[in-house]
């Protein structure tokens, strides 16, 4: 499931900055499918570190009630 969400925040993220960019929406035609392959091949790495982050038992207790960096 994470994959899913992940692979299209990537997508998002590469698709607008190539269209919001002027030099780069000229050649959108061969940056966007890019952009596609690009985000299958981030997604596999990015949800790996996601998918073991979102497991409570991986945390601990005290881990859990203090917090990290992304959580707070």
């Amino acid at each position: 499931m994470c994959s899913l969400m992940i692979n299209a925040v990537l997508f998002g993220v590469g698709v607008i900055t190539v269209l919001s960019v002027p030099a780069l929406s000229a050649q959108a035609k061969y940056l966007i499918p890019g952009v596609i392959v690009a985000s299958f091949v981030v997604t596999p790495l990015l949800c790996g570190l996601v998918a073991r982050r979102m497991r409570i038992r991986n945390w601990g207790v005290s881990h859990w009630r203090e917090g990290d960096l992304i959580s707070g």
